[in-house]
């Protein structure tokens, strides 16, 4: 969801599905996600009118983006490892 989002803010349902088309995810996982994301202060919202009713959009926080900085690190190594693992065949 970082990830996505250090593009685009996005409205809930349209992350739910962006997120879809890379990962077999039910909406009804995504929105606790949303939320404790925010509460850990890496997402903030904003609700957007749209025909007569509120989008909340999500946005990215300063403190967001360094956590994705992380999570890409920690995620380049465990690949590096697991590249390492299977050897030179693998990795051409």
């Amino acid at each position: 969801m970082l990830g996505l989002l250090m593009n685009n803010d996005y409205y809930g349902y349209s992350l739910t599905q962006k997120i879809q088309e890379s990962v077999a995810v039910s909406e009804s996982t995504m929105y606790p996600v949303l939320r404790r994301l925010k509460k850990n202060g890496l997402l903030t919202t904003y609700d957007q009118p749209y025909q007569g009713r509120n989008r909340r959009y999500y946005q990215i926080t300063a403190a967001g983006k360094q956590q994705f900085k992380l999570v890409q690190q920690d995620w380049q190594q465990f690949k590096d490892g697991v590249d390492n693992m299977l050897g030179d065949e693998f990795n051409e």
